[in-house]
């Protein structure tokens, strides 16, 4: 006797499927911290949809600061997701609708607005990562053609004539809720955030389960006090595979 199972079940486990590959970390148990074993090394547990986690170079550089530094990477900073009509601006959760199943996440709509508070962050960082997001506190990053940090040897003057790129509004890149994912909706932070940068790890929807990319070329950051670092991301998965745990490689100063 055959069983016909309806075609809305099977989309939304299919849909299930999807958010499982794309979210990583969510429905798995989460991996302990690794402890780092030398400097120039930060392992970031970035799973979250939910929160931004910020890093301060300066602060890592300094022998003094280095421990308080390393315990801020693994301290969440939420994304406002409750409505706040008191605050005016562009700060909110901005609702889209994916072409999941046709040409991919480049093809979307809006649908909808919901004003939230600004961004929390703290006094000093550098960085801020959530998820394959990333953004810089006022700076700029470029990409160079190098593949280890022990391949950069550039001059001050070298590093200036660089071309770099600052951060840039989007309203679709950094999802944040996923409560109607079953109908291709997903409200995203609507802040600025590094393209350059944040294409050391791209994700490709479709195909289901989604694909992950990960570009490990050396990236120099330009820090808003004119200093410079370089960043590299080495892998995005924890040792159990869950996507978004990032090991990330840094020099700081140049």
């Amino acid at each position: 006797m055959s069983v016909r199972i309806p075609v809305a079940m099977l989309v939304a486990g299919l849909l299930l499927t999807a958010c499982e590959g794309i979210l990583g970390g969510i429905y798995d148990e989460a991996d302990s911290a690794p402890v780092p074993t030398a400097s120039g090394v930060i392992y970031v547990d970035a799973t979250s949809w939910t929160d931004w986690y910020y890093i301060d170079l300066s602060a890592l550089a300094d022998s003094a600061t280095r421990q308080q530094a390393m315990a801020q990477v693994q301290m969440p900073w939420p994304i406002p997701l409750t409505r706040s009509d008191s605050v005016s601006g562009l700060s909110g959760i901005y609702t889209y609708w994916f072409d999941v199943w046709g040409k991919g996440l480049s093809v979307n709509e809006f649908r909808s607005f919901t004003p939230t508070a600004q961004q929390a962050a703290p006094q000093q960082w550098s960085f801020a990562v959530h998820r394959n997001n990333v953004r810089t506190n006022g700076g700029a990053v470029s990409e160079t053609a190098l593949t280890s940090m022990e391949q950069l040897d550039m001059t001050r003057d070298e590093l200036q004539t660089l071309e770099y790129t600052e951060d840039e509004w989007t309203e679709t890149s950094v999802w944040a809720d996923q409560s109607q994912m079953l109908n291709s909706l997903i409200g995203s932070q609507g802040i600025a955030v590094n393209s350059v940068l944040s294409s050391w790890l791209k994700v490709d929807l479709p195909p289901i389960p989604p694909a992950f990319t990960l570009n490990s070329r050396v990236f120099i950051l330009r820090l808003n006090d004119g200093s410079f670092g370089a960043l590299q991301l080495e892998n995005y998965m924890s040792p159990s595979g869950t996507k978004c745990w990032l090991t990330i490689h840094y020099k700081y100063p140049l």
